[in-house]
């Protein structure tokens, strides 16, 4: 055995010199890492606490997807601005103000609960969490593409699916811990407890942001962020592989992500297994998320099209699979699987974007890679509206479908794709 065979020189996972963890080596990465925990922690948290608490104050899914809409709609509308605001400026400032926004909105929920004016005795008051909703989406569409961006300037342009992969195994470590935790105080306490301990952690992380370093070049000019923004639209119609890995990763996005934030119609009606039982599904979600996010930051830059559309299609027959049952140890084997292929759909999608967009336009180009996000959120207010008419196993079941189908008819008929390193 040479030393390249000995090494996985093959294109696999490292045997004698396992690269799963090189991006720690780099301070500045280290420094990132700690920045984004709290933005982690607070996210999975708020997983559970936002649309369970929606559910109890109105027992409707419709309001679930308005919830969502709340937040797709200013993500859509300020995500291309966010991607030409990160190819300009210093994304370290972008990244400390917007988590000192997030902040904000957490402690303005907790204080709403705290007084009573938020509850399930004002049926009407859930209104404050769609505005929450539609401030945080706002500040997400502007930090996204710049934390997102900042990656291969931190790390080197060789690290970067390294890099991400570290990013979605801390995203998806904080899922064994948030949800549950969220649960837990929600059950123990109350929810004001879970916005409260969102609030210090965003804190924290702004605090950590600012010792970021400042970007290594901008690109700086008399033009205007509009101009800006066509441009990058120009480039990415120009560039054929960039165009279809975004078309391909939005679809799955939409169809993928919305049974997230309607799983309280499956904890409360289906499984009827309260906040406590929510927190535990989206933890276990987690450990499948860890997972694979293990396995991506071991391999090479290699195959990566391919995985990206297997991941799909993996994670399509799972939910598939989890919309349909109706006992509580399937529904948690099955929830980890889908946590797995997760995963791969949304790690995959960002490294490819990175890997094949011209430095210059990295952060216009991940723009339209977040609006997909955004999308999403739009996916689950159609979802929840057919979740009222059909019921959420069949409205979840259908999509579930539906990235079934559009995975395999990429992996038939979609060689640029599959052939991607």
């Amino acid at each position: 055995m040479g030393p390249e065979e000995a090494e996985g020189g093959g294109g696999g996972i490292s045997l004698r010199r396992p690269k799963t963890f090189e991006s720690f080596k780099v301070p500045a990465y280290r420094i990132y890492y700690g920045a984004t925990t709290g933005e982690w922690v607070s996210l999975s948290m708020q997983m559970v606490v936002r649309p369970l608490l929606a559910y109890r104050i109105t027992g409707s899914g419709a309001i679930l997807g308005v919830l969502s809409l709340s937040n797709a709609i200013p993500m859509l509308l300020v995500s291309l601005f966010g991607g030409a605001v990160a190819d300009r400026v210093q994304k370290k400032n972008i990244l400390v103000a917007c988590q000192a926004i997030l902040a904000a909105v957490s402690l303005g929920v907790a204080i709403a609960l705290t007084l009573g004016y938020l509850s399930p005795e004002r049926p009407n008051s859930w209104w404050l969490l769609a505005a929450s909703a539609m401030l945080q989406g706002v500040t997400m569409g502007l930090m996204m593409p710049s934390r997102q961006a900042i990656i291969p300037e931190i790390v080197g342009e060789e690290q970067v699916m390294n890099a991400i992969s570290l990013n979605s195994l801390g995203t998806n470590a904080f899922r064994l811990i948030g949800p549950a935790l969220a649960g837990f105080l929600i059950d123990a306490i109350d929810f004001d407890a879970v916005y409260y301990v969102m609030t210090a952690v965003f804190i924290i992380s702004a605090v950590c942001a600012t010792f970021l370093p400042r970007s290594r070049a901008l690109t700086v000019g008399k033009r205007s962020a509009l101009k800006d923004i066509l441009e990058g639209v120009r480039y990415i119609r120009r560039e054929k592989i960039i165009l279809v890995i975004l078309v391909f990763s939005l679809f799955c996005t939409i169809l993928g992500m919305p049974f997230m934030f309607l799983m309280p119609m499956f904890t409360e009606d289906i499984l009827k297994v309260g906040a406590t039982g929510m927190g535990l599904l989206m933890m276990v979600s987690g450990v499948g998320a860890i997972s694979g996010s293990l396995i991506l930051a071991s391999l090479s830059n290699k195959k990566r099209g391919l995985i990206l559309i297997l991941s799909n299609l993996f994670m399509g027959l799972m939910l598939l699979g989890f919309s349909f049952s109706r006992w509580w140890y399937p529904s948690l084997a099955l929830i980890t699987l889908v946590g797995l292929g997760q995963t791969g759909q949304m790690a995959l999608g960002i490294v490819l974007i990175q890997a094949y967009t011209e430095a210059s336009y990295r952060g216009r180009a991940l723009s339209f890679y977040m609006m997909g996000m955004g999308l999403a959120s739009l996916g689950t207010f159609f979802g929840g509206i057919l979740a009222e008419a059909v019921g959420i196993q069949w409205s979840i079941g259908a999509m579930a479908t539906a990235l079934t189908l559009l995975s395999i008819l990429m992996l038939a008929f979609s060689p640029l794709l599959r052939k991607l390193d």
